[in-house]
C-alpha cells in the first residue's frame, strides 16, 4: 500500500469547515435501526469508532422520510421527533471525535413493496414495476402509482420535514439521496420515467423535480449543510448508465449549482471506479467548482492521484471501513487492511 499525504492530512473544506481527513464514509444500508425505526447504541459505537479513528465526514445510512417511503424492515426514519432525539447520542459520540455527520434522506419510489408501506401502493415517476425480486420479502416489487403533480408538494415537504428534524437533531447537514434507482433516480432516468407532462420527456423536465426538490430543503437548510448524491454510472446487477448521460450532466450540473447546491456525491453503487463514476467525475468537475465527492474505495494512491489532479476534493470509502474501522490510521501507518468479508454485513461492528 502507498503511503498518503493529501488524503490522511486535515483539510478545510469550503462547505464544511476543517476536517480531520478527505476520507469520507460512504452511506450504506445496514438495517440495524431499533424500535420505530429509531437509531441505537449501537450504531453509535459503529459511527463513533469510524471517526475516532480519523474519518473526516460520515455520510449516515439511508434515513427514510417518511414511512410511506420506505422498502426496508428496519432501517431508520427521521419522521417524528423521538426519531430526531434518538441520533442525538451518535452525533454527539462523531464530533466527540471530530468528525462530521450528514444524515442521508432517502425515499425508496419503487423499489418497495406495499409489505413494508402499511399496505399502501409504492409511488414513482411510472405505474410500471422494477424488474426482479425484492430481496427484503422475496416478492416481486410492488406496482407503483404514478405520482401526480399535486402529490409531488407533498414529497417535497417530506424531506423538508426530515431536514428540519435532522437540523435539530444537531447533523452538520444533510444528503439528498438522487441514486441508485430511488425515487428521484426514477425521474432523471428515461428508461423508468414514461411521463408525457413537464416532469418526463425531455432532459430538462426529467429534472425538474430534483431540482424542485433540492430548492425546497435548500430554504430550510441553506448551502452549506446540503449535499446531493447522484448516480449516473453505476453497477446495478451489471453495468447501467443513464441512455443520455452527457445531456444529462450538461443540464443538470450548471442547474443545481445555480440553485444553490454546493457538496455533489458521485457513487457508482460498488462498481469499479475508473469504469463508472470516475469517467462521470472528469466530466462533471469542469461544470462544477465546488466540493466534490467520490471515490468508492479507491486504493490509496489512486485516491491521492485523483486529489492530486483536482478531480475530488473528498474520497468516499464503503465495505474498507466496514472491514476496518481504523482505516485513515492504517493508511496513515502505512499497514495492510483486513479483507471485506459479506459475513460482515450480518453485525454492526
Amino acid at each position: 500500500m502507498t503511503a498518503t499525504r493529501l488524503l490522511t492530512e486535515p483539510w478545510t473544506a469550503p462547505s464544511l469547515g476543517r476536517l480531520q481527513s478527505r476520507v469520507v464514509m460512504s452511506a450504506m444500508t445496514r438495517d440495524f435501526a431499533g424500535p420505530d425505526h429509531t437509531a441505537t447504541a449501537a450504531m453509535a459505537d459503529y459511527y463513533g469508532r469510524r471517526a475516532a479513528h480519523g474519518v473526516g465526514v460520515i455520510l449516515t445510512e439511508g434515513v427514510i422520510v417518511h414511512p410511506h417511503g420506505d422498502g426496508y424492515r428496519s432501517v431508520p426514519r427521521m419522521h417524528t421527533e423521538r426519531q430526531a432525539a434518538s441520533w442525538r447520542p451518535v452525533i454527539d459520540r462523531v464530533h466527540q471525535h471530530g468528525a462530521r455527520i450528514f444524515c442521508q434522506l432517502w425515499h425508496c419510489g419503487r423499489i418497495s413493496h406495499s409489505d413494508f408501506l402499511d399496505g399502501m401502493q409504492p409511488v414513482s415517476s411510472t405505474d410500471r414495476a422494477a424488474a426482479g425480486i425484492n430481496r427484503q420479502n422475496d416478492k416481486p416489487y410492488g406496482v407503483p402509482r404514478r405520482l401526480g403533480r399535486d402529490e409531488m408538494q407533498v414529497i417535497y415537504e417530506q424531506f423538508a420535514n426530515a431536514a428540519r428534524l435532522a437540523n435539530t437533531a444537531g447533523f452538520d447537514g444533510v444528503e439528498l439521496h438522487f441514486g441508485h434507482g430511488y425515487l428521484i433516480d426514477q425521474f432523471f432516468d428515461a428508461r423508468v420515467n414514461d411521463r408525457e407532462d413537464e416532469y418526463g420527456g425531455s432532459v430538462e423536465n426529467r429534472c425538474r423535480f430534483a431540482l424542485e426538490l433540492a430548492e425546497r430543503v435548500l430554504a430550510v437548510v441553506g448551502s452549506q449543510r446540503l449535499m446531493l448524491r447522484i448516480s449516473p454510472s453505476r453497477d446495478m446487477n451489471g453495468p447501467y448508465d443513464w441512455p443520455d448521460l452527457d445531456d444529462m450532466l450538461s443540464y443538470m450540473i450548471p442547474m443545481i449549482d445555480r440553485v444553490g447546491v454546493r457538496m455533489l456525491d458521485v457513487s457508482c453503487a460498488r462498481a469499479e471506479y475508473a469504469r463508472t463514476s470516475g469517467p462521470v467525475i472528469a466530466r462533471v468537475r469542469p461544470m462544477w467548482p465546488h466540493v466534490l465527492i467520490g471515490g468508492a474505495s479507491l486504493p490509496p494512491d489512486q485516491a491521492q492521484r485523483e486529489l492530486d489532479l483536482q478531480h475530488l476534493d473528498l474520497v468516499t470509502y464503503g465495505r474498507w471501513l466496514l472491514a476496518n474501522p481504523d482505516l485513515v490510521a492504517r493508511f496513515r501507518r502505512n499497514d495492510s487492511l483486513t479483507p471485506f468479508d459479506r459475513r460482515m454485513l450480518d453485525r454492526l461492528d
